[in-house]
């Protein structure tokens, strides 16, 4: 009688936890604050391609950019400085900081002088070559510099961070 009782007892709990886990909502897929960044994949430099979601477990600023855009251009120095600030911290959800960098320039030649000159010497460097791109069209993005940060679990935690506001954001996450 007891082991049926104990059947009895493990058999409700369990369904109560099957049942009230379908109701813990996962974050949706979108570009609010507090969504999953949706997926970016796109070619670099030497066709290879590179997936967002291979950065998850690191803080990630997906960054749109060109190399035809001064006002870009000029925030590439303020995303250098603040990479080699961060690359290497532990954050409370995430090992590190990378940036994401999605061009939209269609040609690759100048794409890769400009990465070279404004010495941007994250690996992750990617774009479609076409206009439109397809990733700025995915995010909304209707004007560059435009940037995404993301945390370890792929959630976007900030919007368009320039300058210092990029540090103080980040420096908010760091593990104590």
């Amino acid at each position: 009688m007891k082991t049926v009782y104990k059947f009895q007892v493990f058999f409700c709990l369990t369904l109560i936890v099957l049942i009230t886990s379908s109701f813990v909502s996962k974050p949706k897929i979108g570009l609010s604050i507090g969504n999953v960044a949706p997926e970016l994949a796109f070619n670099n430099p030497k066709g290879e391609e590179i997936k967002l979601s291979s950065l998850r477990g690191q803080f990630v600023l997906i960054d749109f950019w060109a190399s035809w855009c001064g006002p870009c251009r000029k925030e590439n120095k303020n995303v250098v400085k603040t990479y080699q600030t961060y690359k290497d911290k532990s954050f409370t959800n995430g090992e590190g900081f990378t940036v994401y960098n999605v061009s939209l320039d269609t040609n690759p030649k100048k794409w890769e002088k400009a990465i070279l000159k404004d010495k941007l010497e994250w690996n992750n460097h990617v774009s479609d070559l076409k206009r439109p791109a397809e990733g700025a069209m995915l995010y909304q993005v209707r004007g560059i510099p435009s940037n995404f940060l993301i945390d370890g679990d792929g959630i976007i935690i900030a919007k368009n961070l320039r300058g210092e506001t990029l540090d103080q954001a980040l420096e908010k996450h760091l593990k104590k």
